[in-house]
Parts: C-alpha cells; sequence; structure tokens
C-alpha cells in the first residue's frame, strides 16, 4: 500500500501566493487542489477528502470565515483549517477560531512554518497507529482492530486481512457510522498513483469473503451513490 501523502486544498485568490505555496508543497510530494473563491473553496472541500485545508480570509464571492463555518455545518468530517491572512488583530483570530478554524497563520508567512504546522494538524487528527485499538459492535457482531498488531478479531474469531483489506477496514472503522465514498477510500489508500477501476471492488470483495461471509449477520454494507459503511 502506497504510504499516504499531505493532501491538501489550498483557496488563495492571490495568485503568486498559491504557487509559491504549491511549489513548496509539491517539492515535499504534498498533493495540491487550488480554490481562487469562496465558493469554488466550499464546493471542492465538500466533494473531495483532504488532509487539511489553508483558507485565505479575504476571498472573493464568499469570504474566508463563512467557507470555514460553511464546511464545519456540511462536512461528515472534521477537516483540519489552517487560516491564513493579513488580518492579525486579536479579536480576528479569535473570529476565525470561532468559526471553526484549528489554527491561524498571519501574512507574511514562512512556507517551513506553513508546512509544518498543516503536518501537526493532520497528524492530531490522525488515531495514532502505535498502541490503540478500535472497537464496534458487541457480543456476536464485536469487531476489534489492533493498530500494532494489524490483528483483527471478530466475534472472538481472528480474522486475516490482506494490507489493502485491513486498511479499508480501518478506514471504515474509524468512520462509523457514516459512510465512506470511493474516491475518500482511494485517495486514502492510493493517493494519486493510478488505480485499476475493478481495484476497489476486488478488494470488498474478499474482505466481506473473510470479515462477512463465515458469519450469520453481514456488517459491510453497500450505500448505493453514496459508498460504504459499518452496520451492527
Amino acid at each position: 500500500m502506497k504510504e499516504q501523502q499531505l493532501k491538501v486544498l489550498l483557496v488563495e485568490d492571490n495568485v503568486a501566493i498559491a504557487n509559491n505555496i504549491a511549489s513548496y508543497f509539491s517539492n515535499r510530494e504534498a498533493i495540491m487542489d487550488f480554490a481562487y473563491d469562496g465558493e469554488q473553496g466550499i464546493t471542492l472541500a465538500l466533494s473531495h477528502f483532504y488532509d487539511c485545508i489553508i483558507l485565505d480570509i479575504a476571498l472573493p464571492k464568499k469570504d474566508g470565515l463563512v467557507v470555514c463555518q460553511a464546511i464545519r455545518a456540511q462536512a461528515e468530517r472534521h477537516i483540519p483549517i489552517i487560516m491564513l491572512t493579513a488580518r492579525d488583530t486579536l479579536s480576528d483570530k479569535v473570529m476565525g477560531f470561532e468559526q471553526g478554524a484549528d489554527d491561524y497563520l498571519t501574512k507574511p508567512f514562512e512556507l517551513e512554518e506553513l508546512y509544518v504546522r498543516c503536518l501537526a494538524i493532520t497528524q492530531r487528527q490522525q488515531v495514532s497507529a502505535k498502541s490503540k485499538q478500535l472497537k464496534l459492535g458487541r457480543d456476536d457482531t464485536e469487531l476489534v482492530l489492533d493498530f500494532a498488531s494489524k490483528q483483527v478479531i471478530r466475534a472472538g474469531t481472528e480474522i486475516h486481512l490482506q494490507p489493502i483489506g485491513f486498511a479499508i477496514l480501518r478506514i471504515l472503522m474509524e468512520a462509523y457510522p457514516r459512510a465512506v465514498s470511493r474516491s475518500e477510500l482511494c485517495d486514502k489508500i492510493w493517493g494519486d498513483e493510478p488505480t485499476d477501476s475493478d481495484a476497489l471492488r476486488s478488494h470488498f470483495y474478499q474482505l466481506r469473503k473473510v470479515l462477512d461471509k463465515p458469519f450469520e449477520q453481514a456488517i459491510i454494507k453497500t450505500i448505493h451513490g453514496v459508498g460504504f459503511s459499518l452496520t451492527f
């Protein structure tokens, strides 16, 4: 499985600033998407998976505070947001945090600091993979996933999964009870690498074969037109 790259949405109408950020981040193998006004920023944020969003405040059409508020109200997951702006008063910062920003960086800024802050808020958002377990369900449906040992147990029975199957199950368990779209799964597992259109379907078939088939109740659910979720 490909090691996950940092996938960032940059919402910034200043082309020179956007190009500088893009160049620095791309040199560190980050994947960048761009929006140059607030409305486009909201659309992209709600329709694609991003590890974090860098959001200017002074934007055309909808300002960054409105964009941040809209993302917090409509997104199905918490997307880390860094406000990037020339507004440097305490009241401006407080307003940014009140609208849901995770961090606030004023212009002018160092590209290295911006990148490090993106890494930091992304890592805080992710579940530690060293010593934690995920547990869902109970009794004959209880499902346990151990990050350190890569062990999966359903109803007391150990399930042997391939790396991609383990990754899919982890994503579904971390998202539970919401559904996860095909695009989000592909982004998290393969990043921007080309993937055969049937690859995800094949991995789901194998996952269901070992996780659901031996048991009376299936816990992987396909929601047509939406994606996949777990049910207990």
